[in-house]
């Protein structure tokens, strides 16, 4: 841990890559000066031109922060007069050393000796330049690029819980007018039933977290709460099918996926019909994909382009979008009538443990 903070602190990160690049530059004049059998002198030529490049290119640093934000021509101009001006420091002392070292001292008539070799040094200050500013576009666009995938995810997640909890509303309006028919009716033993259940599911749902997905069992497990609440309602007229795989059982999907589902079915299936209806839900695993069927025997709907009409189905149309956030194109969501009556939902998800 200590390291990748170190790796990742500018101050290190610059430190490392300038030593490894006029190490670099020293590597490479070493094996030039043996190819060429230079005196052992010219070694010690070498290492000390390094270390005044590493610290002279120190200069270069605070000034091209100064100018980071500045036009091109700016930038441009500040790395030609930059490269110069530390091509100037350098070369004096360097030169100094190579006339003490090979030419036995200075000598006055030789002073333009002493900035010979300026242009190459300067050329080097340009490379060491363009890879400064290189690096530190890259490090933006990097950066840039981080944040707009924190924003992308955030949004995301936002978008998801906000589908999430639209959920509780609508579902808790239609439990709340159920019980406010019972109490009307006088069935207040019944109204306080539907009330504990209602207070069970919603301290279940309220206390998962919407991002965090469940196994299909306690998906099932939380329909249940729910369809408690409902069998108050419906008594004998609802009733269920449920045929669910083991292996189904262990995969993950959304939280309250379903419910949405089978409240639509039980809006318009189940309540609209004098002798009530069952529901059914299938699932199983193929070719690595939970297989969801979920279905009532009501009167099924009129499908506009395999759609629910847009004054039907809230819930359908929360839990398609819910499903696209998620998983984008790899999934599957479609809506079929059934013989001789009722309405289909097929739900095909990658399978995931």
């Amino acid at each position: 841990m200590q390291h990748q903070k170190l790796l990742t602190n500018n101050n290190h990160q610059f430190l490392i890559l300038n030593i490894a690049g006029w190490g670099g530059y020293c590597l490479s004049t070493y094996v030039a000066a043996f190819y060429w059998d230079k005196p052992i002198n010219y070694y010690w030529v070498v290492s000390i031109g390094s270390v005044l490049g590493l610290f002279i290119s120190f200069i270069l640093r605070p000034i091209y922060r100064a100018v980071w934000d500045a036009s091109l021509v700016t930038r441009i101009a500040t790395v030609i007069f930059g490269s110069y001006l530390c091509s100037l420091i350098w070369v004096v002392p360097y030169n100094l050393t190579y006339w003490e070292l090979f030419k036995h001292g200075y000598r006055p008539e030789m002073w333009t000796g002493y900035f010979w070799g300026i242009t190459n040094i300067f050329y080097i200050f340009i490379c060491w330049s363009c890879l400064y500013f290189g690096i530190k576009f890259y490090q933006a666009m990097l950066e840039a690029s981080q944040k707009a995938l924190k924003a992308n995810a955030l949004a995301h997640e936002a978008q998801l819980k906000m589908l999430r909890y639209q959920l509780n509303p609508h579902f808790l309006f239609n439990t709340l007018n159920a019980i406010s028919t019972l109490v009307l009716e006088h069935k207040g033993e019944r109204a306080n039933e539907m009330v504990t259940r209602l207070s069970n599911f919603l301290r279940y749902s309220l206390d998962n977290d919407p991002m965090q997905k469940v196994t299909l069992e306690q998906e099932i497990t939380t329909l249940n709460l729910y369809l408690g609440i409902e069998k108050v309602r419906f008594e004998e007229r609802l009733g269920l099918d449920f045929e669910i795989d083991s292996e189904a059982e262990k995969a993950l999907i959304p939280s309250l996926i379903l419910q949405p589902l089978v409240e639509n079915s039980i809006k318009y299936a189940i309540a609209k019909s004098e002798t009530g209806g069952t529901i059914s839900l299938k699932a199983k695993v193929f070719a690595n994909e939970l297989l969801l069927e979920l279905s009532d025997d009501g009167p099924g709907v009129e499908l506009i382009n395999g759609e629910l009409p847009n004054s039907r189905g809230v819930g359908v149309k929360n839990t398609k979008e819910r499903l696209r956030e998620l998983y984008n194109s790899d999934h599957s969501f479609k809506i079929s009538n059934v013989e001789p009556s009722g309405l289909k939902i097929s739900i095909r998800l990658p399978y995931e443990v």
